[in-house]
């Protein structure tokens, strides 16, 4: 089936973001292995053509908007579900080094076959909680960013996604808006943040808004966090 993807290019434009013929067949590739694949498993609620090409794929692509894409990056998307933003992200910016973390086995394998299907390289999709991999031993304070559009607070979010950052790095959320920051404040301290932009927008040609809260590890996360699977969400810092 021919798709038409003349918004998509304009909202790529106003993101000034030029993709080959090569990526966007990858785009156009990774939808219909989405919707394939979200018959037989709940991947995403939103599964027509153009909502899913502005509310995931674009959406997903904002980041641009406080990330230098011309430098190399290390990026850890936590809590990734059906590959929002890592996949999206590692399309458009294939210098990108991704790592896509989730809880559930069977979201991990199917981005495993995004990955083959798609022949990305430089990417890997691992199945765990956030609290599993954020040890000394294995990701923590690997990532030059951190990334997440996961459904939980920022206090939240701050626990499970800053002890991946190198200091230096940052820790950027995807939020619909900013109303969580200043109940943050506290965590993002005493977890090594320090809050740096809050930038907030719309959706190219449209009225959906956005907000991505910018942090930047400041200092080391102390040991004791995350704290043990199901804390940070039960009992916010």
């Amino acid at each position: 089936m021919k798709r038409d993807i003349s918004q998509f290019l304009k909202d790529l434009e106003e993101l000034h973001i030029t993709l080959t013929e090569v990526q966007l067949d990858q785009f156009l590739k990774y939808y219909e292995l989405l919707i394939e694949k979200n018959k037989v498993m709940n991947l995403t609620a939103i599964t027509e053509f153009q909502e899913a090409l502005k509310k995931h794929f674009i959406d997903s692509l904002t980041l641009i908007k406080v990330l230098d894409f011309t430098e190399e990056h290390s990026l850890l998307d936590v809590g990734t579900g059906a590959g929002f933003p890592g996949i999206p992200l590692k399309i458009a910016f294939p210098n990108l080094r991704v790592t896509l973390l989730d809880s559930l086995q069977k979201r991990v394998g199917f981005l495993q076959e995004v990955i083959t299907v798609l022949s990305l390289e430089q990417v890997e999709a691992l199945h765990g909680r956030a609290e599993d991999f954020a040890k000394p031993e294995l990701l923590r304070e690997r990532f030059d960013v951190c990334v997440s559009r996961a459904v939980a607070n920022l206090s939240t979010l701050s626990e499970y996604c800053l002890p991946y950052v190198k200091i230096g790095g940052f820790f950027i959320s995807y939020k619909t808006d900013d109303a969580e920051v200043d109940g943050a404040d506290r965590a993002i301290k005493i977890l090594g943040g320090e809050l740096r932009e809050q930038k907030t927008f719309t959706l190219p040609f449209s009225d959906i808004n956005r907000n991505l809260i910018v942090i930047e590890k400041c200092r080391p996360t102390p040991e004791q966090y995350p704290r043990k699977a199901g804390t940070a969400s039960k009992k916010p810092l």
